[in-house]
This record gives structure tokens, sequence and C-alpha cells, in this order.
């Protein structure tokens, strides 16, 4: 009877151990000491080495990041934990298309060995061909955004998606 008494109060006790560190971990999950500026006051923003626009990590437009391992080409990139990953809302130019090198080494250059955080499209998360549809965020700029701006991209707007048709940018 004894025994059953102290198994009990084991389980209890390792269950609650278990729910504590549950709730803790979730606290710390995906939050990149790296990437915050401490000159910021609190830290409150992302990096920015480029003039665009910062991300506030009070709100952060992303669900999940990763290690970008390799680039496809101007729209298409390679996540470590995720897989491939396609830029939504925008189309580059397609190997032995005029800006297909520019897009590309664009893309590597803001991209690729770098953290990238991705936030996924809630209305159709993956595309045809199984990649995840996201907008890609590298130092708090919009990567897609970005290359419209730039004019690297051109709007590609397939129904349904939770960003509006040319993601903010004016065309």
């Amino acid at each position: 009877m004894k025994k059953k008494k102290d198994l009990k109060q084991i389980l209890f006790i390792l269950f609650l151990v278990l729910a504590l560190f549950s709730v803790f971990g979730k606290l710390f999950v995906g939050i990149d000491t790296n990437t915050i500026d401490n000159s910021n006051k609190g830290g409150k923003y992302i990096n920015n080495s480029y003039n665009g626009t910062k991300s506030n990590l009070s709100n952060p437009n992303y669900e999940v990041s990763g290690l970008c391992d390799n680039v496809v080409d101007g729209d298409t990139i390679d996540v470590v934990g995720v897989g491939r990953v396609r830029l939504v809302g925008i189309d580059t130019p397609e190997r032995g298309q005029p800006g297909y090198e520019e897009a590309t080494n664009y893309v590597k250059s803001k991209c690729l060995g770098k953290t990238v955080y991705l936030d996924i499209d809630n209305a159709e998360p993956k595309d045809k061909y199984g990649r995840t549809l996201a907008i890609v965020y590298v130092d708090g700029i919009n990567i897609n955004q970005e290359l419209l701006k730039l004019g690297y991209a051109k709007v590609l707007y397939i129904p349904p998606s939770e960003f509006e048709k040319g993601l903010g940018v004016i065309y």
C-alpha cells in the first residue's frame, strides 16, 4: 500500500516538473539573442543593416525561424527544419531569363547562411509543389517587399492568401 502511495507522489512530482518545463520552455523558443539590437533601449527591434523596415519583436510577424542553407533562385530558399520555402506574393525571373542572376544574388546576399524568420501564409500555407509559402524576414527586413521595391520581382497574387496583393508596395 505504501509503495502505491509513494509511486503516486513520484508520478505527481514528475508531472509538475514536466508541466513547468513545458510552460517555461515555450517562453524562450524562437528567440535568437544574437539578432536583438541591445543599443536600442531595451532591444525591441531586430538589427537592421539595410535601410528597410524594422519588425517590432514585441509583435513579431513570423511563426518559425531557421537557417537558410540554400538559395534555389530569387523566390525560393531552403530553410533548416522547414524545408523548401517559396516567397509568397512575388515572382522573380527563372534561370536563363533577364534579371535571374540579380534576383538570385540579392537573395543569397541577404539570406544564405543567416537565420530567416518566416511569416507563413495562414490562408494557404503550401503550394502545389509542397513548398511553404511565406514572407521572409532577415535582420528585420521583409525580403519579399524589398525584391519588389528593387525591381527584382513582380507581383504574383494567387488567392487565397492572408497577404494583400503587392504586399503593400506601390507598383
